[in-house]
């Protein structure tokens, strides 16, 4: 304990460290076992005040000296790592400094890990933690990877050292000996020849080199050398050991450089330093500069099996757990918030995207209108509206603003998520792009929702073609990841964009298309049934009736043809089917109430139907019909719903047509194959398929289902089939009653009826053909007799002498020739047998004289 060099090393190392590590996290308190062991040796007094004194340095300082240390190795390490990638042929004859550097790296780490855990009070907390320990481990991680790559360079340079330089000077030194007993000549000449054997060419042909018998050899003429009367003593001949010690290291280059890697940089001690892993990682992600130096914690957990054992194999699936479990865990997190910077970056997108929708451009077109008129602006200090664009031009580079920080945050998260495709974690491949891909899934689908959506829970909605205008621009920059990041973009909207088209998303919540399908259902048709909007069949749309004192709805702006072409982009096929097959649930609802009115006057129907060219009888047959204004009103609820049905289907033919056109033109031509002879089945396969792609058909196939999922279990079909004739002649013989209503007035303007009763042809067209469907029965006959029934309760109407009763028979004549365009299976001469031309002409000319006649000013 005299010794001055002895005694500043001890006090070196005492001023260093607080802990030393047993095993894994079970540390040694080295200030207190030292002052114990000295304070039971007499004497020792002096040396527990030296001990108490270094305690006390290394609680100021240690913290602050390693630190220093890790930031020095930060910069060295950097340097190296470029030198080295530059010139990968330095390695072999500085592969020494690289393990030092690598051996450094790791001692500071793991004086960190037993430090920041232990180390409970300190006057500078921040000198037992690290932001920046991550560009520290992945430095490491560079040059492991340098070492894997240009393992070819280091065999070139460590063949031709070992054949050329090392087994000469090993010769001559062996000629040198003044005693070498023959065993250990023989050891040592097998060393020479088997050095001087090796050549280039072995490196070449990829031989695999094994020097673990040379290495073995050295140990045993270690051995032979050591012993007390041995002939050869190994002190005596130093330089024998020196040369084969750097043979060893220079054959550990060529057989077992992983071997070294591991022994130099292995930070399995990590694996019971897991709530410290987590702690320096979130201070990671907080720190915008090392970002991109992530991926070092989830590529540290490849570490973890090294602190298996052979001898403890119980614990080799707790450790395999929990590096996978923590893996996945880390990745999860980079993945996520990459994926908010992502969709952040996307919402900026659309909202520059948003800026060049037509309903923006109004403002600019009225204020060159009054600039050509040359009128004053209205208000002199509004203020001047940006056009879209002007976010481009800057005149300070320095101003960043939000976009450009989300782009440089997404460029480190991608440069960290692409710096290795794929890595082993106890002998599972890990890939974490997949891990973006998969949390760009949920989020993207929440965020298409969220578009459509105008608040959460909000009963208001955006139109379709806006949402789309959105999609479009949320694609167009996912696509644009494909140059910062192995993503494969393509099959990420295709699953995405596939999932809207379902009720639920993959994690069970709604869709664009559950979100529409209720809209369209509940806001848009309901109000249609109320009578707050019209269909018009001139401008292909549903147009709201303004009201005095209510908020005015546009509903043409959610269902023109542009919409419905948007809507069916959207919802593709599969979404439009199940807005189909709900529409056809509020269908059948309706056919339920009409099968139970028809039921309740069946006996007057049935008298009806036998007499209706006797009109005596008839006129005491008609009042005793019950609920006549209810059926009326419930065929048109349908003819509405089946009208939205056609928008969207024509929407969606629209949509199918431009862009798969080589599958239209079969299913065209299919149909046209369609013959009244044909097999039903056959054509309702056929008609099927047709609706699929959005192609109007004669006969409805979801129509014909629905229908034939309501026969009764206790009715004959026979009594079915008869329910279906009658309520055609209950609805024929209605139709004179709407002439009473003041809202059956053919409005020119809109092409049909304030009431929406122009819907009652398609309704009495599509429910007709369904019906005598789904019973075999002739669609056309049945028609032929409904046009018979309706033309004369019509032209009884003509001979009404109640005004009021007749008010609008003109009006209501015109229905008589939307059914015969509407059907495929009625025409006009077919109309022109039982209702004459000329009162559908004198009755246009009637409706159209009313129409010019409300229009002009009032005197």
């Amino acid at each position: 304990g005299s010794i001055q060099s002895c005694l500043d090393l001890w006090r070196a190392a005492l001023r260093g460290s607080l802990y030393i590590s047993l095993i894994r996290d079970e540390v040694l308190p080295i200030h207190k076992v030292t002052e114990e062991a000295f304070g039971s040796i007499k004497g020792y007094g002096k040396r527990i005040a030296d001990i108490k004194e270094c305690k006390e340095h290394a609680l100021t300082h240690s913290g602050q000296l390693h630190r220093g240390r890790r930031n020095f190795l930060r910069n060295a390490v950097r340097e190296m790592e470029a030198v080295l990638a530059n010139e990968p042929g330095l390695l072999g004859p500085k592969v020494v400094y690289v393990f030092m550097a690598l051996s450094f790296c790791r001692d500071e780490v793991t004086w960190l890990c037993r430090h920041s855990e232990h180390v409970s009070k300190s006057k500078n907390p921040e000198d037992f933690s690290d932001s920046h320990l991550a560009e520290l481990l992945f430095l490491m991680e560079e040059l492991r990877h340098l070492l894997r790559r240009h393992q070819n360079v280091l065999q070139r340079y460590y063949v031709q050292y070992l054949s050329q330089f090392d087994a000469l000077v090993l010769s001559d030194i062996i000629q040198d000996l003044t005693v070498c007993p023959e065993e250990e000549s023989v050891i040592m000449s097998s060393f020479v020849s088997s050095l001087s054997a090796l050549s280039v060419k072995q490196v070449d042909q990829k031989e695999k080199f094994e020097f673990s018998g040379l290495r073995l050899d050295w140990f045993r003429l270690q051995a032979y050398t050591s012993v007390s009367k041995a002939p050869l003593q190994l002190r005596e001949t130093p330089d024998v050991a020196k040369v084969m010690n750097l043979i060893v290291f220079h054959t550990k280059m060529l057989d077992s450089v992983e071997e070294l890697i591991l022994e130099t940089s292995d930070l399995s001690i990590f694996c019971v330093y897991i709530p410290l892993l987590e702690k320096l990682f979130a201070s990671t992600m907080e720190e915008p500069s090392m970002l991109r130096y992530a991926i070092a914690f989830p590529l540290l957990c490849a570490d973890f099996s090294h602190a298996t054992h052979s001898l403890c194999p119980e614990e080799y699936p707790h450790l395999r757990n929990c590096a996978l479990g923590l893996c996945s865990k880390l990745l999860e997190d980079i993945a996520r918030q990459a994926s908010s910077c992502i969709l952040d970056t996307c919402a900026e997108q659309h909202n520059l995207s948003e800026q060049l929708l037509p309903k923006h451009c109004a403002a600019t077109i009225s204020k060159a209108r009054n600039k050509r008129a040359r009128k004053a602006a209205s208000k002199k200090g509004e203020p001047e509206r940006e056009k879209p664009g002007a976010e481009s031009h800057r005149k300070n580079r320095s101003l960043v603003t939000n976009l450009d920080k989300l782009h440089l945050t997404l460029t480190e998260l991608c440069w960290t998520l692409n710096y290795v495709p794929s890595f082993l974690v106890f002998k599972h491949t890990v890939t974490p792009v997949e891990y973006l891909s998969s949390q760009l899934e949920t989020s993207l689908n929440r965020a298409l929702v969220r578009l459509a959506q105008a608040s959460p829970g909000s009963t208001e909605i955006a139109r379709p073609s806006e949402v789309l205008a959105g999609a479009q621009a949320y694609a167009t920059f996912l696509v644009s990841l494909m140059h910062r990041v192995g993503l494969d973009t393509g099959r990420l909207l295709r699953n995405v964009l596939l999932q809207q088209t379902q009720p639920l998303d993959a994690a069970g919540e709604q869709t664009l298309t559950t979100l529409y399908s209720n809209w369209y259902l509940e806001s848009l048709l309901r109000q249609t049934s109320m009578g707050t909007i019209v269909f018009s069949p001139g401008m292909r749309a549903f147009v709201s009736l303004p009201k005095e004192g209510e908020p005015t709805f546009s509903a043409e702006e959610y269902s023109d043809v542009s919409e419905m072409r948007a809507l069916a982009e959207l919802l593709g096929p599969y979404g439009i089917k199940f807005l189909s097959d709900n529409l056809m649930w509020h269908i059948t609802s309706q056919m339920v109430e009409l099968k139970k009115l028809v039921t309740e006057n069946m006996d007057v129907l049935v008298q009806i139907r036998s007499n209706f060219y006797q009109v005596e009888q008839m006129a005491a047959l008609l009042p005793r019909l019950t609920a006549t204004e209810n059926v009326l009103k419930r065929m048109t609820i349908i003819g509405e719903i089946l009208w939205f049905r056609a928008l969207a289907q024509e929407g969606l033919q629209d949509v199918f047509t431009n862009h798969c056109p080589f599958l239209m033109g079969p299913i065209e031509c299919l149909k046209e194959f369609v013959t009244p002879d044909m097999d039903i089945k056959v054509t309702l396969s056929i008609f099927e398929l047709a609706t699929a792609a959005g192609s109007p058909c004669d006969i409805d196939p979801a129509l014909v289902t629905a229908f034939s999922n309501l026969k009764k279990d206790g009715s004959s079909p026979e009594e079915e089939y008869k329910v279906a004739c009658l309520l055609l002649v209950f609805v024929a013989v209605s139709l004179p009653l709407l002439a009473t209503d003041p809202s059956s007035v053919y409005t020119s303007e809109i092409d049909g009826y304030n009431n929406n009763i122009h819907c009652l042809a398609k309704a009495i067209i599509q429910v007709s053909a369904a019906l005598f469907t789904v019973y075999n029965k002739n669609i056309e006959s049945h028609l032929k007799e409904f046009l018979m029934l309706a033309s004369v309760s019509l032209l009884q109407l003509g001979q009404d002498v109640d005004k009021m009763k007749a008010k609008n028979k003109e009006s209501i004549s015109l229905l008589m020739h939307l059914l015969v365009e509407e059907s495929s299976f009625l025409t006009t001469d077919m109309l022109e047998t039982c209702f004459p031309y000329v009162l559908l002409r004198n009755s246009y000319r009637e409706v159209s004289r009313a129409s010019v006649l409300s229009r002009l000013p009032t005197h």
